[in-house]
């Protein structure tokens, strides 16, 4: 017997939630030019291994750029459908980009705000936790910075720090906040998850 479209829709996901700058790609500041984009050399053959293992991959990232004035909406669109071919590629599926274009000092007006989509406010993670019907308990997100680790927390989802970015944990204001797993790289998060989901 088949199951029903509505009984698909019962069936939770799990997840793979990744920050873009220092995660998947190496760290520039304020990163805003396509010929900027630079992978880390495991990042491809991770993310095709989270596919292989049945999580979406979704990348959740603050583009301050935006309300800076140094680019719009739809080129970071642009460059977010570069980086996505790019994997494609190599065999590597992202299901879904979420990018906050907001900062509470922007130069440009209307994007100065503060909003509950930039990290660590965990806006991003929920819009995607809904529209994808994943189950918090059985992902994951993983970045760089202690603002990714706090926006997973306040999304219910385990969390794994990487210490591929520029050093972002040594922010005191998070001092108290726990991260759950800490590993030198996407890689080693992979093995990390391969391990506990055995």
């Amino acid at each position: 017997m088949g199951i029903s479209s509505n009984s698909r829709q019962l069936v939770k996901r799990k997840a793979i939630f990744l920050d873009r700058d220092g995660t998947v790609i190496h760290h520039v500041h304020l990163m805003h030019k396509i010929q900027d984009l630079k992978f880390f050399k495991d990042s491809a053959s991770v993310i095709k291994s989270f596919n292989q293992l049945g999580f979406l991959v979704i990348i959740i990232t603050n583009q301050p750029v935006v309300a800076r004035g140094l680019v719009t909406k739809k080129e970071v669109d642009e460059i977010h459908a570069v980086l996505v071919d790019r994997l494609k590629i190599k065999g590597a599926r992202i299901d879904a980009v979420y990018f906050c274009p907001h900062h509470p000092e922007a130069n440009l007006k209307r994007y100065r705000l503060m909003c509950a989509c930039r990290k660590p406010e965990p806006g991003m993670l929920l819009k995607a936790i809904s529209k994808f019907n994943i189950d918090p308990k059985k992902s994951y997100m993983i970045g760089d910075s202690m603002i990714d680790i706090v926006a997973g927390k306040k999304s219910k989802l385990r969390t794994i720090f990487v210490g591929t970015g520029p050093g972002h944990a040594l922010d005191k204001k998070y001092q108290k906040i726990k991260v759950d797993f800490k590993v030198k790289n996407l890689k080693s998060a992979l093995d990390f998850i391969k391990q506990h989901e055995s």
